[in-house]
């Protein structure tokens, strides 16, 4: 089952739709939100749905105005080109791991059961948890937990994982979790949870693919469109603050000619928008979510 679409109310809001207008979901996974717009659009409105996971093509829209294309939503421009789109009105993007990927057990994304080092968003990827574990030196295995994880003890168990390594490769989760369980600095559950959080950032290039994500939402908005962006973790959410603000993911600013600062957007959210108490309390998994919006200049 996919999960139930976070802050449904909310998301329709900020994208401002218009019934004659072209939105894109670039994380589609169930349709949920992708219905939703769906329902404010007129006839002649069109929807573009992107999602790298096969598993979700069986979720397909049989309506006229959708579109749903495979692939990563990195390549938001290329692909939309290629549809002779050149600017949308809206783009919405819900960067939550979905409910069938982390009840999927062959797919790895848990510690709680054993399993496959897996983790890919989409099969097709040639990289999986295991290569990382198994592969990576001990300094960039410290990258990744300090990075993606900011696991506090990421030396120490970066050399753990290479010393077991070299007696048995890592092929499951329950081999992985035994030297979790070892090592782990504060609540055990947490500190799980983050390690194998940061392993699936790298294996499936996240910070990277949302960085690129959002560069193509500049050149793909029209004037006035909406960027509409759930986070769950703190490393998503600063890159999407900072690309909102600035319009560099890394928060830095550009002058144009004259000294003027260049802001290509507005952004309409100081602080993100968090889900309400009910809604926290129905969907556990809503709980980390923060919404951020911008309206491009």
């Amino acid at each position: 089952m996919y999960h139930l679409p976070v802050m449904l109310g909310p998301c329709l809001d900020a994208l401002q739709i218009q019934p004659d207008g072209i939105y894109v979901d670039v994380t589609f996974g169930g349709g949920g939100h992708s219905k939703a717009i769906l329902e404010r659009l007129g006839p002649n409105g069109r929807l573009i749905g992107f999602d790298q996971d096969p598993d979700a093509l069986s979720n397909a829209l049989d309506d006229p105005r959708f579109l749903l294309i495979e692939s990563n939503f990195r390549f938001l421009h290329k692909m939309l080109r290629m549809e002779g789109i050149t600017e949308v009105d809206g783009i919405l993007a819900d960067l939550g791991v979905s409910s069938h990927q982390l009840d999927e057990v062959s797919r790895g994304f848990t510690h709680r059961t054993n399993t496959t080092l897996d983790m890919r968003m989409s099969q097709a990827g040639k990289k999986d948890a295991a290569y990382v574990l198994n592969h990576y030196t001990e300094d960039e295995l410290v990258r990744v937990f300090s990075e993606y994880g900011e696991v506090r003890n990421s030396k120490t168990l970066a050399r753990e994982i290479v010393a077991s390594r070299s007696q048995r490769s890592f092929d499951s989760t329950e081999q992985l979790i035994l030297i979790l369980e070892r090592v782990a600095m504060g609540e055990k559950h947490k500190y799980l949870s983050t390690v194998f959080q940061a392993l699936r950032i790298e294996v499936n290039e996240e910070m990277e693919t949302l960085a690129e994500l959002l560069e193509a939402s500049l050149k793909v908005l029209k004037s006035q469109g909406r960027l509409v962006v759930l986070t769950y973790h703190s490393l998503e959410d600063r890159l999407v603050k900072n690309f909102m603000k600035t319009g560099q993911t890394d928060g830095s600013l550009i002058q144009d000619d004259f000294g003027r600062i260049e802001r290509p957007f507005k952004v309409l959210t100081k602080k993100p928008i968090l889900p309400n108490p009910s809604e926290s309390k129905a969907n556990p998994r809503s709980r980390s979510a923060k919404l951020r919006i911008a309206e491009k200049n």
